[in-house]
């Protein structure tokens, strides 16, 4: 269901379908680490089956560093990245990229801001020279600021304020987070974004935009001592500077279930629930549970022969789209969700006891071995081609490194998953999907004025 694929960090989602990803075909090469002077951390994987080159820089900032006043201040300045250096002013950055054959983009999501470029393989140093320029010397006028902070505006209104469950998703996890930093969206609120100053983006680029701070990421069809020597070319010789550690900002104790409804201009329903999880420790990349989760969530929603697409969606067809969603990988602890769109007729107090008795069953019934292995199978199955890109096992080696996890856990992961048992996934329904830790959105809707109808944007609006 594209929901939650729209809505939750895109990033977080590549980084599970690379994951899952097996060596059944010929793997790419050793992960090379290394490390400049000046604290910037370079990771570097050779895979020669193309000549191509993906090139990412990592920050190790979004918006789950930011606090109340200033949210959405790491996607404004991801945002401005592309406004130019007094070198490279305007937008020569995209055009080089482009008149190079190239492809760049970016994201925010809330560990991390990430930049990238996908380019052929002797184009890499264009890359590098460029990403070095506006790591430290970035413009960041006035004129800038003011139009690209309207655009974000724009962005926050079409994505989330006129798409209703966008709207319902901000809500449900500014109501299941209290205090933890997830609570606030990555777009940030409104008032915020409207009280932002160009003074705002400049203290926090001065701040984390560090090379003691970055990560750059190198896969595809290279020498990793010639990476080296580009890295320490470009990006060695810019200063570092010291780069302030968060205050940890653990949530706290959920006594009970919390419950919100959403009215809002929309043509459906919508049902989202969520219990906090534990995230996976980096000091302690083995622990099953995570990986447990992952695995009940996909027995519940993985393919069309999950548990609720064959229960809810075509047996019982209460629901005509059905989902859920947990990520292991996170700076702080997350919440594993389940979401759906009743069918006509189905009122939305059935949907939530079907979805909750599917929730009870595996609580009460160990998963049978056919299926358990059908669920395993099918997961490492379905993604085994994402490694054939060089994107996504970029994506992988920089989240993992920049949340502070051993970047050779992506050639571990599938055999974790494959060493899940049916105890285990019982056991961490029983210990996790528990009432008191609940949390209920349901988006109720309000009649839709024909002259304004919700977007339901999911586009990407060009910088």
């Amino acid at each position: 269901m594209q929901r939650l694929a729209s809505f939750l960090s895109t990033a977080s989602r590549l980084l599970l379908f690379a994951l899952l990803a097996t060596p059944l075909q010929a793997a790419p090469g050793t992960i090379h680490q290394y490390q400049l002077d000046n604290g910037m951390r370079i990771l570097v994987r050779e895979d020669h089956r193309a000549p191509v080159v993906q090139s990412m820089v990592w920050y190790g900032v979004g918006s789950s560093y930011e606090h109340s006043g200033i949210t959405g201040i790491s996607h404004v300045l991801e945002h401005m990245m592309f406004k130019g250096t007094p070198r490279y002013p305007g937008g020569s950055f995209s055009q080089i990229i482009s008149d190079n054959g190239g492809q760049e983009n970016a994201f925010t999501s809330y560990d991390y801001t990430a930049y990238y470029q996908y380019l052929a393989a002797d184009r890499l140093p264009v890359a590098l020279k460029l990403e070095a320029d506006r790591m430290r010397n970035l413009r960041l006028a006035e004129a800038d600021f003011r139009k690209e902070v309207e655009v974000v505006k724009e962005e926050r209104r079409l994505r989330t304020e006129d798409n209703p469950t966008a709207l319902t998703l901000e809500r449900f996890l500014a109501t299941a987070w209290t205090n933890a930093p997830y609570h606030n969206p990555i777009i940030g609120w409104m008032t915020d974004l409207d009280s932002l100053t160009v003074d705002d983006l400049r203290a926090w680029y001065r701040r984390w935009y560090s090379p003691s701070n970055a990560l750059l990421v190198v896969v595809g069809d290279v020498d990793p001592k010639a990476v080296l020597r580009l890295a320490r070319r470009h990006f060695g010789a810019l200063p570092a500077s010291a780069v302030p550690k968060p205050k940890p900002r653990t949530e706290v104790e959920q006594h009970g279930e919390r419950r919100i409804t959403v009215h809002t201009p929309a043509e459906v329903p919508y049902l989202i629930m969520g219990w906090k999880a534990p995230h996976l420790d980096p000091a302690h990349d083995d622990d099953w549970e995570p990986y447990a989760l992952e695995v009940l969530a996909s027995i519940l929603a993985n393919g069309e022969n999950s548990r609720l697409q064959k229960h809810l969606v075509r047996g019982l067809e209460l629901a005509t789209s059905a989902d859920a969603d947990y990520s292991a990988f996170s700076l702080h602890d997350g919440l594993f969700v389940i979401d759906a769109v009743p069918s006509d007729g189905t009122d939305m107090a059935t949907l939530e006891q079907a979805l909750l008795e599917q929730v009870e069953r595996l609580k009460r019934e160990p998963v049978g071995a056919e299926e358990l292995a059908r669920i395993k199978a099918g997961v490492v199955a379905s993604e085994i081609y994402q490694r054939d890109s060089v994107q996504h096992q970029a994506v992988v080696l920089g989240m993992l490194a920049t949340l502070g996890y051993d970047p050779a856990l992506m050639d571990r992961y599938a055999e974790r998953i494959r060493a899940v048992t049916a105890e285990q996934v019982q056991a961490v329904a029983r210990k996790y999907l528990v009432p008191r830790h609940r949390t209920v959105a349901i988006l109720a809707p309000d009649p839709i004025d024909p002259r304004h109808p919700p977007s339901h944007f999911s586009g990407e609006l060009r910088r």
